[in-house]
């Protein structure tokens, strides 16, 4: 082939290479971020962490994905894990906790040319839980640091909004509103279209 025509493609195979370079610094996943919760009240505090949350968060398209095994969920006690596992949100019947939504808003050209710099977002989906799903809207911030995406979330779950029942001996014990905390150090994902 002459060296004139071979031009286009060597042009044609920078450009895709630098397309799917860039692509690739928008997708980040992880399979070990941390998800707990927290319920306060007047008899007893009620924690538990799970460090098994998986995630998937497209920064150019805003779409993002959690899933958290129920059973992963450990607490100080035993018989709390048991109660929570197999009275409150029947883990054998629903085994995951998940959410599906989008960023609302996101700058990715400053969250890239600001490295280490929080920026505040908010993400709007459904959060399926106790095989109930519910429309939400949950603040969090995003920073990219060392490559790796930071995200984190704080926000609230009514339990009777998913149908989880408490009987009323440990009514008391447990408050309206669950306080939850997600935080997750995700990697950039790398596709094998992406790859040399």
């Amino acid at each position: 082939m002459k060296r004139h025509m071979l031009r286009p493609f060597l042009l044609g195979g920078l450009l895709l290479g630098t397309y799917w370079a860039q692509a690739q610094e928008t997708r980040y996943q992880t399979r070990t971020g941390t998800t707990s919760f927290f319920s306060s009240s007047p008899l007893e505090a009620i924690e538990a962490r799970s460090q098994q949350t998986a995630a998937l968060l497209d920064l150019q398209t805003g779409q993002l994905a959690f899933s958290i095994p129920i059973r992963s969920f450990e607490f100080k006690r035993s018989l709390m894990q048991e109660h929570f596992n197999e009275n409150y949100l029947e883990s054998e019947r629903y085994p995951k906790a998940t959410f599906s939504g989008r960023l609302l808003q996101v700058n990715l050209p400053e969250l890239r040319e600001a490295a280490s710099k929080v920026q505040s977002v908010t993400a709007e989906g459904d959060l399926t839980i106790h095989g109930v799903t519910r429309r939400v809207q949950v603040p969090g911030t995003l920073q990219l640091q060392n490559g790796q995406l930071l995200v984190q979330a704080t926000f609230n779950v009514a339990p009777a909004d998913y149908k989880i029942e408490i009987p009323a001996l440990v009514r008391d014990h447990i408050a309206k509103n669950v306080q939850v905390k997600v935080r997750l150090t995700a990697d950039a994902l790398r596709t094998m279209a992406s790859r040399p």
